[in-house]
Formats: structure tokens, C-alpha cells, sequence
């Protein structure tokens, strides 16, 4: 009896022991899925801030040509230096002849000196060249002017021949490898060819554009991807990327970029490229089943007609397209509220003309800047709307209602609805992103191109007997991503786009079968010494930073916004209306509620102390006491915009604009920016930046001099 007894304790005893490890492993179990869920959803939240921010970039791009471009068809200048000045603001640059083009980017004529040290090409180019480019590019040197351009001549001879589909076949190689945007990461394409080998006869690569812009070394991965290209003309191929665009370039940091490398020849270098870039092929195709393109697609993209494209015309996606004079007289007299058949002969007649004179009743001069301040203010954005519903247009194709490009005789000759149709068939291959529903509709995310469904594919793949799609354009966490059942795939290349260990880069290969295996990596040495919750919260300090410097930058806006909710002027507002009016500012589609611990961190009673609370936002700034009240946090707020405009006036990319240049640019866009500010502000502002009293304004100075960091705790 006590030995059954013992056995049956110790029976107990033991199954107890099971039952309470089985409750702590449950336990554990639990507490380890919340927090991967916690971390799962801190990542969601973060990968959102950095996208809404980058895709609100793009659309601030956008918008400030439209404005451009608004200003070119209605201001009428004051004066000839005003007209002078505006004549220089929307010209891209001088307009080159083949032959005026080689005479200007004559690299003959340039003497490479014997204290040069990097590599030395000559043509044909052969394999060994390019092995020392990638060697000489690894050891920070810099291939010499001379070579450069050569080289962009050559590569433009070599891609004039091509179409504007590639056609590249599985038959002639083992496999086609697709890489996707770079923007100048150099170190990623390093570790794409070292983890899967140089391209050659047997190797073929296709590179999906946005090469350059955001990254260090753009212009080391043209040269790179250029000398393969005429290396191997067969086995690489090269389509172009949204970012292939000089007007692009001049916010992203790849003009910035190649005149601080190359100072005395680097205009040369800029016109050559901007010229090769309009040269890129549009889109590749894999033994005709597989279509690859930078962006997208949309409900009216016809591979037929983009094929017989003159893509070089397109020196810029931009710009829109070039429309006849007469078209825009008779756009104009319709947004004026007159109709064709209510004007008079001689009104039809100066309709009709080939050249449209400015019409002073149409704005104020510049010489009462107030007024024409608040009359752009008041009109800009209704002009736009009415133009919109007359020719019902979606807001992304506004910019072609708005262009002033001066016209070559080649392009009256081309009928208007094909100039359109072709430019809109260029913006959404490379501006376009694939969306979950259903349809087809405008891209106001980004600004430009369209959103594109499931159905929207289908159709095109069954319209030319496709197996499936590769984009690029967006980056992704893992580096790639199916949707629309498989049948869409983005690749993306650069890893550690926003951040260190915000993203693996990836390249996809295709053999015979045409299945796709991928190959990921992190190009960042450091990224693979983080953990999980150590990378999450590195990337999401970064996005949160970003934001604040975002709201921050709102300061006005989002006191008058809260303002409205709080009716008796208590300073306080609910958490509820400050997640509405924050996105009603911002417009960033970010879940304000769910960030809302990370932003505001003390609340009394379920309300927010909504001064207090923008005050330990604000930034501290260096002493300019001198400077109007609110220009600090407009400068800050436009500074992207204030470079592009710089970059546009500085015609020969110094770095240098004059005081008179400086002045005008403000007079003209605080309209833009929506400030009033007077002409001894500006002269205040001016001296205070002109740091050597050489006469001329440093744009790197400029931005120096406004540099914002986060007050300290």
C-alpha cells in the first residue's frame, strides 16, 4: 500500500511538472508572437513614413514644373531683365545639334597630363577595360574627363542604333539576369557581379533603370554599366528609369554630383549625358514573354505604338509634351471663358497664329509683387481646375495643358493627339505602380503615371501573349515582390535605401523556363551585425526623425489647423482632432493614431497642449535674427524645391548665382511658397549668406547657413 501510494505521488508529482512547463512554454510562445507582432507592425509603420515622405518628394517635383510651367503661359515680365530671367528659369539649356553637340563636348581636344593615375581607356573598348574601371572604382579613383566623354559619345553612337524594345533571348546565354534601381549605390552593383559574375557571351544582364540620383557614385555606375554595354552590346542591355531624366536629376543630387567631381568639364559631361539618357531604350522583352519596364503599365499602353516612339524627343518626362502654338491659344481662350465660335475674325485669327503675345490683363507685373503674389495665390490652382474639366484630363496630365517648350519644325509636322498619346505612354511605363484593386486610375501619390489592377494586366498579358511583368520603381523590403497573382513582379536592387537595414537589395535570373530565382543581399557590412529588434528600431528612429522634421516644417499650417478644432482658444485639442488635423496638413495617408505614442509624449486627460507641444518640435537654428518671422521654417519646408530652382538658374552649374538672380528667384516663387516678403528682407537675407562678400551666392553655403538639428532634450 505505501509503495502504490509513493508512485502514485510521485505519478502526480510529475505530471504537475508537465503541465506547468507546458503553461510556460505557452506562455513564452505567446509573449514571443506579441512581440514579433509588435515588431512586425513597427516595421509597417516606419516602411509607410519613409514611402509617404519619398512619394510626397516626387509630388512636390511635379507640382513645382506645373507651377513653372503655369507662370511661362500667364506672367507678363515687367521688364527686360524679368523676361531675360524667366527665359533663362525654364530653358533646360542650350538646344545642341548633333553636330553642334560634338563640337561642344569635344573631348579630343582635351590632353590627358601625365600626373594622371587612373585608368586609361581606348576604343573599342575591350573586357580588360571594364575589370579596370570596376578595379579603380574600388580603390576611390576618378577616370579622367577626356575618357568620360568619349565614352557618353560612343555609348549615345551605340544606343541611337537600338529600338525602343529590346529584344534579348534565353537561347543565346544560360540566363538573364534583371537588376533593378541602383540609384548610385555603387557597392551594390559591386556585389551583384561578384555574387553572380561579370556579364559576357554567356551571362546576359538587363539593368531597369534609376541608375543614378539619391546614392554617391551615380555617375561611377554609368561608366560602369555604359563600358559593359559597349563591351558586350549583346548581353547587356539597359532601359530607361524615371530617374533618367536631367529635370529629375537637378532635385536628387546626380547634376550636384557630377560638377563637384568634375569642376572645369563637368557641363560637358552633364549636356552629354542628358543627352544619352533620352537615347535609353523604353523596355526590354524576354523571348517575347516576358516584359520588362521601370514602372508600370496603364489601360491604354500599346507596346505597338511605343515601339515606333521617337524616344529621343522626350529629352524629358516632365516637360509633357510639345504642343502646337495655335492648340494652346485656343486652350487658353476656353479657360478664359471663350469659346471658339463666340470669337470675332481677327480674335480668330491671332488664335490661329503661330506665336501667342502676352496678354498684360492676364496678370499684374512683377513691379507690384503683393498683388501678383496674391492674384497667383487665388488663380493658379482654380485656372488648373477649369482647364481640367474643360478637356477632362486626370491632374497628372495637367503639365501638358501648361507646357511652353519652344517648338522645332519637326514637331508642329507631328498631329497633336500623337504627340499626347506617345508622352502618356512614356510617363506610365515610368512612373506607374501596380495597385491591389481593381481599374486603372491616376497616380496622386507620386504626382505622375497611374495606378494599375489586376484586370489591367491581364489584359495586356493576354493582349500580346505575355507570362508576366518585372518593374522596378518601388523599393521593397526583401527586395522583391509578386503581385496580381504572380503575374507582376518588382525587383529592386538597392539595399539600404532609407536606412541601414531598412531593406535587402535583389536581383532575379531567368533561364530557358523563363522561372524566376532570386538572389538577395545587403551590400552594408553593418546591416548584418544588427538583430532583428536592433535594425527595426535604427530605421525607425531615422523615419520618426524624418517626420518630425516634416511636421516641424508645417509649423503654421498645423497651428491653424488645430486652431479650428479648438473653438474657445484653450491651447488644448483632443488626440482625435489632432490625428485629423495633422493629416489634413500633411496628407501623408500615415495612421496618426497608432503614431501617435511616438510623437507626442505626454497628454492630460485624453487632450494634447498643442503649442507646447510644436515648440518641442522645433528645431534649434543658428542665430539669423535679421531674417523676416516665418522664413526659417519656409526655407526649411521648400528647401528641396529652393535647390531645383537654384540648379535651374545656375545655367552653367557653378554653384554661383548673382545677388540680382537670387533676388528675382524670391520675388517670383515666395508666391509659390506662400510668404510675403519685402525687398530689404530679401537684401538682409541675401548679405547674410554672401559669407565671402565675393558678390555671388554658394548654394551649399545657403543651405549651411539654414541647417536645422534637433533641439536637445
Amino acid at each position: 500500500m505505501g509503495s502504490g501510494s509513493s508512485v502514485n505521488g510521485n505519478f502526480k508529482y510529475s505530471l504537475q511538472k508537465s503541465e506547468n512547463a507546458f503553461k510556460a512554454a505557452v506562455l513564452i510562445q505567446r509573449w514571443y508572437r506579441r512581440y514579433v507582432a509588435r515588431l512586425e507592425m513597427r516595421r509597417r509603420c516606419t516602411w509607410r513614413i519613409f514611402q509617404s515622405i519619398e512619394y510626397a518628394c516626387e509630388q512636390d517635383q511635379i507640382k513645382l514644373h506645373n507651377f513653372f510651367s503655369y507662370l511661362v503661359d500667364h506672367f507678363t515680365p515687367s521688364s527686360s531683365k524679368e523676361r531675360d530671367f524667366i527665359s533663362r528659369m525654364f530653358i533646360s539649356g542650350e538646344s545642341f545639334k548633333e553636330a553642334e553637340l560634338e563640337k561642344y563636348c569635344d573631348y579630343e581636344s582635351m590632353e590627358v597630363p601625365d600626373s594622371y593615375t587612373g585608368p586609361h581607356l581606348s576604343f573599342p573598348l575591350l573586357p580588360d577595360h571594364a575589370t579596370a574601371l570596376l578595379e579603380a572604382f574600388k580603390q576611390k579613383q576618378q577616370l579622367h574627363a577626356r575618357y568620360v566623354l568619349n565614352l557618353l559619345h560612343e555609348t549615345r553612337k551605340h544606343l541611337k542604333q537600338l529600338p525602343n524594345i529590346s529584344h534579348v533571348s534565353t537561347r543565346y546565354s544560360e540566363e538573364v539576369t534583371v537588376c533593378g534601381d541602383l540609384h548610385g549605390q555603387l557597392d551594390d552593383l559591386f556585389l551583384i557581379f561578384y555574387k553572380n559574375g561579370l556579364p559576357s557571351p554567356s551571362k546576359s544582364y538587363v539593368f531597369n533603370g534609376d541608375f543614378v540620383d539619391r546614392g554617391k557614385q551615380s555617375l561611377e555606375i554609368l561608366i560602369v554599366l555604359f563600358t559593359f554595354l559597349l563591351v558586350y552590346p549583346n548581353e547587356v542591355h539597359l532601359n530607361r528609369g524615371n530617374h533618367e531624366d536631367h529635370m529629375v536629376n537637378l532635385r536628387y543630387g546626380f547634376t550636384k554630383e557630377v560638377m563637384q567631381k568634375y569642376k572645369v568639364h563637368g557641363k560637358k559631361i552633364l549636356k552629354m549625358i542628358q543627352n544619352v539618357f533620352c537615347w535609353l531604350p523604353l523596355a526590354t522583352l524576354i523571348d517575347q514573354k516576358v516584359l520588362i519596364i521601370h514602372g508600370g503599365i496603364s489601360d491604354t499602353t500599346d507596346l505597338d505604338m511605343l515601339e515606333k516612339i521617337q524616344r529621343h524627343k522626350f529629352v524629358s518626362v516632365l516637360r509633357g509634351k510639345k504642343r502646337k502654338e495655335s492648340n494652346r491659344n485656343v486652350e487658353i481662350q476656353e479657360i478664359n471663358g471663350e469659346s471658339k465660335a463666340d470669337a470675332s475674325p481677327a480674335e480668330h485669327d491671332a488664335a490661329t497664329s503661330p506665336s501667342l503675345q502676352p496678354r498684360p490683363a492676364q496678370a499684374p507685373s512683377m513691379a507690384n509683387r503683393l498683388e501678383f503674389s496674391k492674384w497667383i495665390r487665388q488663380t493658379v490652382q482654380e485656372q488648373i481646375e477649369r482647364c481640367r474639366q474643360l478637356v477632362d484630363i486626370s491632374e497628372s496630365e495637367e503639365e501638358e495643358l501648361t507646357n511652353s517648350s519652344f517648338l522645332s519644325m519637326t514637331d508642329l509636322d507631328t498631329p497633336c493627339w500623337t504627340r499626347q498619346e506617345e508622352w502618356k505612354q512614356i510617363l506610365d511605363i515610368l512612373w506607374s505602380d501596380p495597385m491591389p484593386q481593381e481599374g486603372c486610375r491616376e497616380n496622386t501619390v507620386r504626382g505622375g503615371g497611374c495606378y494599375f489592377g489586376p484586370d489591367v494586366t491581364e489584359k495586356i498579358l493576354e493582349k500580346y501573349s505575355l507570362q508576366f511583368l518585372i518593374r522596378s520603381h518601388e523599393c521593397k523590403q526583401e527586395g522583391y515582390e509578386f503581385c496580381h497573382n504572380r503575374k507582376v513582379l518588382t525587383i529592386f536592387s538597392a539595399s539600404n535605401y532609407y536606412e541601414i537595414g531598412s531593406n535587402r537589395g535583389a536581383y532575379v535570373k531567368l533561364g530557358l523556363d523563363l522561372v524566376p530565382h532570386f538572389v538577395q543581399y545587403q551590400a552594408n557590412k553593418t546591416a548584418h551585425t544588427l538583430t532583428m529588434t536592433q535594425r527595426i528600431s535604427r530605421v525607425e528612429e531615422s523615419a520618426f526623425r524624418a517626420l518630425r522634421e516634416k511636421l516641424f516644417a508645417h509649423t503654421s499650417a498645423l497651428i491653424s489647423a488645430f486652431k479650428a478644432y479648438d473653438k474657445e482658444d484653450t491651447g488644448r485639442i483632443t488626440l482625435s482632432n489632432w490625428a485629423t488635423a495633422v493629416e489634413s496638413v500633411l496628407r501623408l495617408g500615415l495612421p496618426w493614431r497608432m503614431l501617435r505614442p511616438q510623437l507626442v509624449r505626454s497628454t492630460a486627460g485624453g487632450t494634447l497642449e498643442y503649442k507646447s507641444w510644436l515648440e518641442d518640435l522645433a528645431m534649434e537654428q543658428r542665430s539669423q535674427e535679421h531674417i523676416q518671422s516665418g522664413l526659417l521654417e519656409v526655407i526649411y519646408r521648400n528647401r528641396s524645391n529652393l535647390e531645383t530652382i537654384f540648379r535651374i538658374i545656375d545655367r552653367d552649374h557653378s554653384g554661383l548665382i548673382s545677388f540680382e538672380e537670387f533676388h528675382q528667384t524670391w520675388k517670383l516663387f515666395s508666391s509659390h511658397m506662400n510668404i510675403e516678403l519685402t525687398d530689404d528682407g530679401i537684401n538682409d537675407l541675401v548679405r547674410s549668406i554672401d559669407f565671402n562678400k565675393d558678390g555671388n551666392i554658394d548654394f551649399n553655403e545657403f543651405l549651411e547657413a539654414f541647417r536645422l538639428v534637433k533641439q536637445s532634450q
